[in-house]
C-alpha cells in the first residue's frame, strides 16, 4: 500500500482524512495520521482498517524523520511555521509535500533544491490561500485568452458563522485559529493599488476604511483590506494591473465595534500583563482606562470612546460580559491580545450543532474591443456542525485533491509551487464541483475600484 502521511490532526484536517480514507480502498492507500494528541489522531481514523494514528511530536527529530522516510508522500497540517523542518526532511529524502499555508521565505529558499530533485512542494492549497487562487486564476486566464486587458481585480474571504447559527450581536464566531482573528491586520500598514494610486492603511484605521458587498441570498457584508496585496501583482502576472485589493469579509458592523478594541489597545501582542492570571474581565478592561475616583467602568470607557448608552456597540461590547467582576482571565503573563482572546472566546466558540460558513467574492474588471467589462464571482460554503466546518471542508478538500494528483503522477511540476497554473487549477477545481464547492458568475458594469467615494 501506498503510504500518505498525515501530520497534524486539528480542526482543519477533518474533510481532508475524510476524503482520503474515503479513497484509500480503490487508491491502495494506507493513511497515517501523527499528532501531538494521539487521542485526536485516533478519533480522525475512526477505526478505518487502512488508517494508523500515533503520537507524533514534531520537536522529536528522530520520529519525525522516520515516519516521513517510511511514507510515499507527506501532507502537513501543522501550523505554518514548523512546515520548513518537516519540508527539509522531505527535501532530504525525496518525499513530495503539500501544505495550506501561506509560502514562507524559508520554504522558497528550498525551491531550486526541491526543483533540482524533480519533487513538488505545493502550498497555499487551502482556501485562502488556495481556492482563491485557482479560482481567480481561472477567471483571469479565461479573460487574457480571450484577448481581454485586466484592468481590476478585488478578492475578499471571510470565515463567519451560518445564518441559521448567528445568535450574537456581532454576527461573528471563531471559525478558525482566534489568534489570528486577534491580531488580523497587525504588522504594518495594509498596502493596495487604486486606479494606478498607491494606497496604505495604517493599522489604526484599517477598521474604519470598509467597502460593502451584497451576496444574493445573504445579504450584505462588509470588508477591511488584507495586509499586503500587492505581492500578488507578480503571482497572478498582474504587473500592469491598475487596481488590486485584497480584504476580509465579516458582517456589516463588526468593523466598527472590533475597532472599539483597537482604540483602547486590546489588541496588542507586544507586551505581558503582571499578574495576568488573577485579573477579572473588568480589570483588564479598566488597564486601558484613565484613572478616576468616582467614574465606573462603564462610564469611563463610554465617554472615553463617545459612545452613547443605547449605541448597539454598547449593546455588543455588553453581551461580551466584559465588565464582569468575577471571571478572572486565568492566563500567566498574558498579553493584551491573549487576555481579549479569552474574553472572546467564552462567547464566540461554536457549539456543537453550528454551522459555520466561508464566503469567498471575486471582480474582476477588464477592457475588451475597446469596452470596460467586469464579472462578479462568489461562492458561499456552509458546514454541517463543529466538527466538519465549511472551514476544514474548504482546507482539506483541495489538500487532499491535491496530494492525490500528485501520488499519482497528474501534477508533476517540480518545485515549491502555488496552485495558479491551469494544469494545476482546472482539474482540481473540476473535482471540487462534486463537492458543492463552486462559484457563481454574472457580468456586472464596471465601476472601478472606489470605496473612499469620488477622487483618489
Amino acid at each position: 500500500m501506498r503510504n500518505i502521511l498525515i501530520i497534524g490532526a486539528g480542526r482543519s484536517a477533518t474533510s481532508l482524512i475524510q476524503y482520503i480514507l474515503e479513497k484509500s480502498q480503490e487508491e491502495d492507500l494506507l493513511v497515517t495520521i501523527g499528532d501531538i494528541s494521539v487521542q485526536n489522531a485516533r478519533r480522525l481514523a475512526g477505526g478505518h482498517p487502512n488508517a494508523e494514528a500515533y503520537l507524533l511530536d514534531i520537536h522529536n527529530v528522530h520520529d519525525r524523520r522516520e515516519a516521513i522516510q517510511d511514507s510515499d508522500i507527506v501532507i502537513s497540517m501543522l501550523p505554518a511555521r514548523y512546515h520548513i523542518e518537516v519540508a527539509r526532511d522531505c527535501l532530504e529524502f525525496g518525499k513530495n509535500l503539500v501544505t495550506a499555508s501561506y509560502v514562507s521565505d524559508e520554504m522558497q529558499s528550498l525551491h531550486h533544491k526541491v526543483e533540482s530533485k524533480g519533487l513538488t512542494f505545493m502550498n497555499e492549497i487551502g482556501v485562502d490561500p488556495g481556492i482563491d487562487h485557482m479560482s481567480a486564476m481561472q477567471v483571469i486566464d479565461r479573460i487574457r485568452d480571450g484577448g481581454g486587458k485586466m484592468l481590476m481585480f478585488e478578492s475578499f474571504t471571510g470565515g463567519l458563522v451560518a445564518p441559521e447559527s448567528d445568535d450574537n450581536l456581532w454576527n461573528y464566531k471563531f471559525t478558525w485559529n482566534p489568534r489570528n482573528v486577534v491580531l488580523a491586520g497587525q504588522g504594518g500598514a495594509a498596502e493596495f493599488i487604486q486606479e494606478g494610486t498607491y494606497k496604505y492603511i495604517p493599522y489604526h484605521r484599517l477598521f474604519r476604511r470598509t467597502e460593502f458587498l451584497e451576496v444574493e441570498g445573504y445579504g450584505r457584508f462588509e470588508a477591511y483590506a488584507n495586509r499586503n496585496s500587492l505581492k500578488y501583482r507578480k503571482i497572478y502576472g498582474l504587473e500592469d494591473i491598475l487596481t488590486l485589493y485584497r480584504g476580509t469579509i465579516r458582517r456589516v458592523g463588526f468593523s466598527k465595534a472590533w475597532n472599539i478594541f483597537v482604540q483602547l489597545g486590546m489588541t496588542d501582542d507586544s507586551y505581558i500583563i503582571p499578574h495576568s492570571e488573577n485579573l477579572s474581565y473588568r480589570q483588564f478592561v479598566n488597564l486601558f482606562l484613565p484613572y478616576s475616583p468616582t467614574d465606573s467602568v462603564e462610564l469611563k470607557l463610554r465617554h472615553n470612546l463617545k459612545i452613547d448608552q443605547d449605541d448597539l456597540m454598547w449593546d455588543k461590547l455588553l453581551e461580551l460580559d466584559i465588565f464582569n467582576g468575577e471571571k478572572t482571565i486565568g492566563i500567566k503573563d498574558a498579553t493584551p491580545a491573549q487576555a481579549l482572546q479569552k474574553i472572546l472566546m467564552d462567547k464566540w466558540t461554536l457549539k456543537e450543532d453550528d454551522k459555520d460558513m466561508i464566503v469567498m467574492y471575486h471582480k474582476f474588471g477588464y477592457e475588451l474591443e475597446g469596452k470596460k467589462k467586469q464579472i462578479d464571482s462568489h461562492m458561499v460554503i456552509k458546514g454541517e456542525d463543529q466538527t466538519y466546518t465549511a472551514m476544514a471542508k474548504t482546507v482539506g478538500l483541495p489538500v487532499a485533491i491535491a496530494a492525490l494528483k500528485i501520488l499519482n503522477g497528474e501534477i508533476t511540476t517540480p518545485g515549491v509551487l502555488r496552485p495558479i497554473a491551469k494544469e494545476i487549477y482546472e482539474p482540481i477545481l473540476e473535482e471540487l464541483k462534486d463537492y458543492g464547492i463552486a462559484f457563481d458568475e454574472h457580468f456586472a458594469d464596471y465601476l472601478g475600484y472606489n470605496p473612499e467615494g469620488v477622487g483618489g
